[in-house]
């Protein structure tokens, strides 16, 4: 913003100085003349200055040009005619080819009117006969124009007190009724921005398949990854948020569908609290901060215990089967949820391209996607971020939750059993 207000006052300046030599150095001009005209430029300076400060030419500010007045062109030269107002789009074309000229030969001829270039201006105490054409520049109206006024890649600044006795036209502008008068129509054409390069090429089925499945990967090994982090240093809480998912999927679900109700309501307590207090404005910033980061770690926090519960009960069944053996761990737990999750997402991928089954397949995969997402957050919630082990199904105490005591060792008072496929052991004699 400072580097545009430079330019413009670097611009305007450069302006107000090439046309203080001129009006000075034309036949008969008087030591009157020469400081009038000069006073003349310095305020349209200032004004244009005001102008550019006070933002009215955001909309569309035309190139900097030296404000002059246009030589007439001759018999075969571009005429614009302004007498008629009537076929706006034709009179855009005309002046479209007439901006393609170099502004050293910009000639045109205006019957029964003039022809400007760059900023031009009717003081309050002027009255100006003849229709005008301002190109390249803005046009302020602060007296009385008796005819139509036509700018192109300009605005129409109309001020308090300003009277147009005709139509008004801005072409690729913008008109600003500051209180003036205008006693026709007024009618701007916006600018058209031409295409400056072809519309890219619509992209393969293969193309389309290869970016979707490298999405869906780098989905899944940025989930692995934090998943990672999670449990190797916060095991405790994903155990227990993962726990809470697989005995209360209900609850847990209805809890965080209440609870993506309530988060926007919660957010604006939240502002609204804090705002009533001095201090509490001090903390908005850091409080807003808080508040996103905690909802983002307890939706992805909770989505990931949902992996891993999904992970350990398949697992689980798979070794009570005695189809998988070793010791898993907790990555491995999230590995096979979210192997589980993204085989949906990997699917669409495939055959997303396909017009129907694509779009199914994306349904079913944000479907599902949600509800885990939805049910993890609840069970973030019930659980206090894995705080809380009261909806957790712990009724025996963690250590015992082993597979040892999964195949009934003696321990904390349970009676050793024998192991399936083991040996029948002789009676000892008494």
């Amino acid at each position: 913003m400072r580097k545009t207000w430079a330019a413009s006052i670097l611009a305007l300046l450069l302006a107000a100085v090439a046309t203080r030599p001129a009006s000075a150095s034309a036949p008969g001009n008087t030591a009157e003349s020469s400081v009038s005209s000069a006073v003349e430029s310095v305020s349209s300076v200032v004004r244009q200055l005001f102008q550019q400060i006070r933002g009215d030419n955001q909309d569309s500010t035309p190139p900097a040009v030296r404000p002059r007045a246009i030589p007439l062109a001759g018999a075969d030269g571009p005429v614009i005619d302004l007498s008629s107002l009537e076929r706006p789009a034709e009179l855009e074309r005309q002046l479209i080819q007439l901006n393609q000229t170099p502004d050293s030969a910009l000639q045109v001829r205006v019957p029964g009117g003039q022809a400007r270039a760059g900023a031009y201006s009717i003081g309050s105490d002027q009255t100006q006969t003849g229709h005008l054409l301002v190109f390249r520049g803005n046009a302020e109206v602060f007296g009385r124009l008796q005819g139509n006024l036509v700018t192109y890649a300009g605005n129409v600044v109309l001020h308090p007190g300003a009277v147009v006795a005709g139509d008004v036209l801005a072409v690729h502008g913008t008109i600003y009724n500051r209180g003036g008068e205008v006693q026709g129509e007024t009618m701007t054409l916006a600018a058209v921005p031409p295409s400056s390069r072809a519309a890219e090429p619509e992209a393969s089925a293969l193309t389309l398949t290869i970016r979707r499945l490298s999405g869906v990967i780098g989905v899944f090994l940025t989930l692995a990854a934090i998943g990672w982090g999670l449990a190797a240093f916060g095991q405790h809480h994903l155990q227990v948020v993962s726990d809470t998912v697989s005995h209360n999927f209900g609850r847990a679900y209805l809890t965080g569908l209440v609870g993506q109700i309530l988060v926007l309501p919660t957010f604006g307590m939240l502002i609204v609290g804090l705002v009533l207090s001095v201090v509490g404005i001090l903390l908005l910033p850091f409080a807003v901060v808080v508040f996103a980061l905690l909802v983002v770690v307890g939706v992805l926090g909770g989505f990931l215990a949902v992996a891993h519960a999904m992970g350990e009960t398949y697992t689980r069944r798979r070794m009570a089967a005695g189809l998988a053996l070793g010791a898993p761990g907790h990555m491995q737990f999230l590995a096979v949820g979210l192997a589980g999750v993204v085989v949906l997402w990997l699917a669409w991928a495939l055959f997303g391209w396909v017009p129907v089954a694509g779009a199914l397949i994306r349904a079913a995969a944000l479907l599902v996607t949600w509800v885990l997402a939805t049910a993890g957050f609840g069970a973030a919630l019930l659980s206090r971020a894995g705080v809380k082990e009261g909806f957790a199904g712990r009724i025996i105490p963690p250590e015992a939750l082993t597979d040892e005591y999964l195949w009934a060792t003696p321990r904390y008072g349970v009676q050793a059993v024998q192991r399936p496929g083991a040996p029948t052991p002789p009676p000892q004699g008494r």
